[in-house]
């Protein structure tokens, strides 16, 4: 069975006749009869009746109809998906990323998507969620990846994925010999934690207070690698996420890395945008790289 077998049923079904349907098949009339006696023999059924002037539609033909325009449809579907890719991504897409996020999942995703997608030039602003809300309310950003809570309704929210938070010690701290750790074994010590405003030292704050811990604030950074260098100093010690420990893995001095006992602290990583304003081809096609099937 061949496409052009479908297209050519499809044809006379429509105009009725065999002769108009191969005017508009752009083809000759013995041609077109002929692949639609081939369909017609592969199938084991006639497909029309041919009357003197007319051709009509037997109920298998009928039948047959409904699928070739089905399957025809989704093949013109497919190729114009397939064209649109080729010219789909080019100019520039900006992303607004969290600077908690950015150094640790950024580069291997703009690698992806730019061996992709060589036309497009990525441009990353890097910045606290209300800034990166507003960027994207003003258009200044296509898309944002962020962590919840995002509680604008003005916004589209995709989550992404969940990722714990790990508790960074200094490498001898009496803690660093456990290997579990509980929520009470942080009551009174010192936290070093994003400076106010960043979502991450908010989502550590609020951890501690649901778990009943009062921590002792004693630094606050807007950089991870900050915090985790004055952890290695014993300035104090800090909750990290764990793609900041695995991009750091591969430093000399380190932090002690311990998880704690369930209900452990994570944060959910989430892509937003406006609701009033859909999301650019370029922008859809990151979104996809994030989120594969």
């Amino acid at each position: 069975m061949e496409m052009h077998q479908l297209r050519y049923m499809v044809a006379v079904a429509r105009a009725g006749n065999f002769s108009r349907a191969a005017e508009q098949c752009h083809v000759s009339q013995p041609s077109l009869s002929q692949q639609i006696q081939k369909l017609e023999q592969e199938l084991g059924e006639r497909l029309f009746l041919r009357l003197k002037r007319q051709a009509r539609l037997t109920p298998a033909g009928e039948a047959f109809l409904r699928r070739a325009e089905r399957i025809l449809q989704e093949v013109e579907a497919a190729k114009r998906e397939a064209e649109e890719s080729q010219h789909l991504l080019r100019g520039t897409l900006t992303v607004g990323v969290l600077p908690t996020l950015a150094p640790y999942l950024l580069p291997p995703l703009v690698s992806r998507f730019h061996a992709k997608h060589p036309n497009v030039e990525m441009v990353v602003v890097e910045d606290t969620t209300a800034q990166l809300l507003k960027f994207a309310l003003s258009g200044e950003i296509d898309l944002a990846l962020a962590s919840l809570p995002i509680t604008d309704n003005r916004f589209e929210v995709r989550e992404l994925f969940a990722e714990e938070l790990l508790v960074a010690l200094p490498p001898n701290h009496p803690l660093a010999q456990k290997r579990l750790l509980r929520a009470k074994d942080l009551e009174h010590e010192r936290f070093i934690v994003m400076k106010e405003g960043h979502c991450l030292g908010d989502q550590v704050l609020h951890f501690c207070e649901r778990r009943a811990v009062r921590p002792n604030i004693s630094f606050r950074s807007a950089q991870l690698e900050t915090i985790q260098a004055l952890v290695c100093a014993g300035m104090g010690l800090s909750l990290i996420p764990a793609m900041a420990v695995r991009a750091g893995a591969s430093k000399q001095r380190q932090p002690v890395y311990r998880r704690l006992e369930p209900p452990r602290p994570q944060r959910t990583i989430v892509a937003l945008w406006p609701r009033q304003r859909p999301l650019s081809r370029a922008a859809t096609a990151l979104l996809h790289q994030l989120t594969p099937p």
